[in-house]
């Protein structure tokens, strides 16, 4: 029974999400210290401090604090920003870099000696001009 646990726990993919679960929490870190530390201060130097707990309303004595729903709307999206600009994005230019032109595809039509025309590859005979083509290549 243990042995049967040891080989679930050991294989590829489980140890792969493990790993990739904890680089997710310590990336999680970084991208809220970013946020907090230095985006929402940098827009409070511009804007002035962006704090929208106050707002709420009452409907029958209950309370709605819509205020802290906005901040919480607007620090999913800075932290979506960030992530976007300062990891997807150079990212994806770096994998593009990375990335090789693909093989030209093979050709499957050639030119007819006569008249230049594109025609099939196995064309015994031009469709423009009906004269004979030999072989595969001319």
């Amino acid at each position: 029974m243990l042995s049967g646990f040891k080989q679930f726990v050991l294989r590829g993919n489980v140890v792969d999400l493990a790993v990739g679960v904890v680089i997710g929490a310590a990336f999680g870190a970084v991208v809220t210290a970013l946020t907090k530390d230095l985006l929402t201060p940098l827009i409070a130097a511009l804007v002035g401090k962006p704090d929208f707990s106050a707002i709420k309303f009452t409907i029958n004595g209950s309370v709605f604090p819509v205020g802290d729903f906005i901040n919480a709307v607007i620090s999913f999206l800075l932290i979506a920003a960030a992530v976007y600009f300062f990891v997807v994005t150079p990212l994806n230019h770096l994998i593009a870099r990375m990335r090789k032109a693909p093989a030209p595809a093979d050709p499957t039509t050639k030119k007819c000696p006569e008249c230049l025309s594109e025609i099939p590859l196995d064309a015994k005979r031009c469709a423009f001009c009906a004269q004979p083509v030999l072989g595969k290549a001319a």
